[in-house]
């Protein structure tokens, strides 16, 4: 019997040496005995290490296993190690396996790798850091409790999203640190050596108190997405039950109330009844969103930033992507470049109000330098993983025009690249008879470094814009 000890519970190279020259001495599975440095029970246990592998013997399998087996090891199930070592035993003979999603082995680590996966999500959603300190000598920590072991896996995405503040993230098995610079680990601690309240709690509760919205309440669906054992750490938790019962009792009043007389001008029931529907659309689009995996941008992104605007707008702004005050937001064209559109949609004469702006992509894509997340051009094939959602919008609100902001929005509206300079300043029509106008994205005009070409430029933005101020014109004067 062979027993393996390896240094720590994530020590995947420690694992892999091991099973590699496991595998090739020709040692079984049901030969080998896995277990940790620190939870290894008897001191004096006889040990058989792994065969002395001659000079040059080598095997190989494929990178797709590679990945599995390091999310994979990840998992607290303690028969992890053996179990991939029957895998890998497996693989030899069998370079197909992988591919049997029936098989017992396999199907087991997928579930393994994808648990791992869900807690790192989870991990991302639900930390909350507090406070500690002031001003210059402010530092943020949070305590988390993951169901896996998960923390180094996760802690560079809270190195690229807070890269400006350092912060701790405390867990029972190890903790998570930021400098600025890099991320180290250190051992694990109790929970009573985490803070408790900070002075930015009560803010953030009469916010989240303030944008929960009972008509929309689906306590299961909140449930399966934020479970109960996450509450206990999350500062906006004490509100969730009252918010609940009250929702329920603001719906039984409702219910209760005596019903009230319908208008009696019936003849614009239809289309409200129309932009209902669509605003339900919406809705749905929106949530089904919030869950896209169809490119890997979401990995890094804060969120799913979504078209806003009202179902029933005759004109539908399509821009590139959302920036870094869009990510944090979940809003489109909030940030610098949000800012220029609105004020050249005034100079045009149009109310944001009344169009819907949306993006060709809708995950932030950045490279982090430093403590700031410089914006990268999406390429194609992330725009047209994204361009169903772009599709999808247009076929709810049904625009009479869709105004293509900058190249990246171009080729997502006509489904190929399409030269701005070329297409620009004229109207376009599409396979469905909705017309298309293609012009600049704002941010060039904030790129421009000559005053003079900021001005021109600008000038002709506006113009481009007050070609869809008289289609609206029109649409109002046939409504």
């Amino acid at each position: 019997m062979h027993f393996i000890t390896l240094d720590g519970e994530t020590d995947f190279d420690g694992w892999r040496n091991a099973a590699r020259a496991l595998a090739l001495g020709n040692v079984k599975p049901t030969d080998v005995t896995w277990r940790v440095r620190s939870n290894a029970s008897e001191l004096f246990e006889p040990t058989a290490p792994p065969p002395e592998v001659p000079h040059g013997t080598t095997f190989n399998v494929s990178a797709r296993f590679v990945e599995l087996a390091q999310i994979a090891i990840l998992n607290r199930n303690p028969e992890r190690f053996a179990l991939l070592y029957r895998l890998l035993w497996r693989l030899r003979c069998n370079h197909d396996l992988l591919d049997i999603a029936t098989d017992p082995d396999v199907a087991e680590v997928l579930g393994m790798a994808k648990a791992v996966r869900r807690d790192e999500h989870k991990m991302h959603a639900f930390v909350r850091f507090r406070e500690v300190g002031r001003e210059q000598k402010a530092h943020y920590v949070a305590w988390f409790e993951p169901e896996h072991h998960i923390v180094e896996l996760a802690a560079p995405f809270f190195a690229r999203r807070f890269a400006d503040m350092p912060w701790s993230i405390l867990t029972p098995d190890v903790c998570a640190h930021w400098d600025g610079h890099a991320v180290s680990i250190t051992p694990g601690v109790a929970k009573s050596e985490a803070p408790t309240e900070d002075r930015l709690e009560e803010t953030w509760r009469r916010y989240y108190a303030s944008i929960f919205n009972p008509a929309r309440l689906k306590v299961k669906a909140m449930q399966n997405e934020m479970p109960k054992k996450y509450w206990r750490n999350l500062p906006e938790a004490s509100l969730i039950k009252p918010l609940i019962a009250g929702a329920g009792r603001t719906a039984s009043a409702m219910i209760a109330n005596d019903a009230t007389e319908p208008h009696k001008a019936q003849k614009r029931l239809e289309p409200a009844m129309a932009r209902k529907h669509a605003d339900d659309e919406l809705e749905t689009l929106r949530e089904e969103a919030t869950h896209c995996r169809a490119c890997p941008l979401w990995k890094d992104a804060t969120q799913t930033v979504f078209g806003e605007g009202p179902a029933t707008a005759k004109v539908m702004l399509v821009g590139e992507q959302p920036g870094d005050k869009e990510d944090l937001a979940g809003q489109p064209f909030v940030g610098p470049a949000g800012q220029m559109l609105d004020r050249a949609l005034q100079d045009a004469g149009i109310d944001r109000g009344k169009v819907y702006v949306t993006n060709a992509v809708k995950h932030f894509k950045f490279v982090p330098r430093g403590k700031i997340r410089l914006h990268q051009k999406p390429n194609t094939l992330e725009i047209n993983a994204c361009r169903p959602w772009y599709e999808r919008e247009r076929a709810a609100i049904k625009p009479d025009l869709v105004v293509a902001m900058g190249a990246t929005a171009a080729q997502c509206v006509f489904g190929k690249i399409t030269p701005v300079n070329k297409s620009r300043g004229r109207l376009i029509d599409l396979d469905d008879g909705t017309r298309a106008l293609v012009t600049v994205h704002p941010s060039y005009l904030l790129r421009l470094p000559d005053a003079e070409a900021k001005a021109r430029e600008y000038q002709r933005f506006v113009d481009d814009l007050k070609i869809a101020a008289d289609l609206l014109r029109k649409s109002a004067r046939a409504a």
